[in-house]
């Protein structure tokens, strides 16, 4: 039997930050008004090795992308400042919340606000700044190597969240601004799991 590890891959956002056509005009008066901010950008990439080494199926991301857009609609998709070393999303760190995900060809492309909580005013700060940050995503799972010497992410993976770090793991990921103590112990609940269920059961 295979052992699920925490598995982290990293994305660049857009060139600069900028990515006005996929704002909303609403979120374009947000963000003219200085009300908000908003990030976007390549957040995950399938059938391509990583910098990690990693390469994820096309079937397992789909799957996964479905039933992170629940937990989307839910405003429940928060996301931290720097990757921790566990599966859990800390609400202490939380940074920005994820408000859209969205295939382009093999890219999943992904649009976050940025909160105004200690850890977002941190991350608004160094996206003024100029630094140049990433999106990873975070998710538990196992791994297998293939013939041709590549490491698989298997079928078993969960995606739990996305992070802003400053490493990059999977090449042409970094996402870009879009202007004009309490912990969460698993980002599914029970529901969140049942309509994994669903979703698999419909898909066969």
């Amino acid at each position: 039997m295979s052992n699920k590890y925490l598995l982290r891959e990293y994305y660049e956002l857009c060139e600069g930050g900028l990515c006005q056509d996929f704002l909303t005009e609403s979120e374009k008066s947000e963000v003219a008004e200085g009300k908000a901010m908003y990030l976007t950008g390549v957040i995950q990439r399938a059938k391509a090795k990583n910098q990690n080494g990693r390469v994820y199926p096309r079937t397992v991301l789909e799957r996964e992308i479905e039933n992170y857009q629940k937990v989307i609609k839910e405003n429940r998709a928060l996301g931290e400042l720097d990757h921790p070393e566990d599966s859990v999303v800390n609400l202490k760190n939380v940074s920005h919340l994820m408000t859209s995900v969205w295939w382009e060809g093999d890219n999943v492309m992904g649009k976050c606000k940025i909160l105004n909580t200690p850890s977002g005013q941190i991350l608004q700060s160094l996206v003024h700044s100029g630094v140049k940050l990433g999106i990873s995503s975070r998710g538990m799972g196992s791994v297998h190597e293939d013939r041709m010497g590549n490491t698989i992410v298997e079928d078993d993976f969960n995606l739990i969240c996305f992070d802003f770090v400053s490493d990059p793991s999977t090449i042409g990921a970094f996402m870009n601004l879009k202007e004009s103590n309490d912990v969460v112990k698993s980002v599914y609940t029970k529901a969140d799991r049942i309509n994994r269920i669903l979703n698999d059961i419909v898909r066969d």
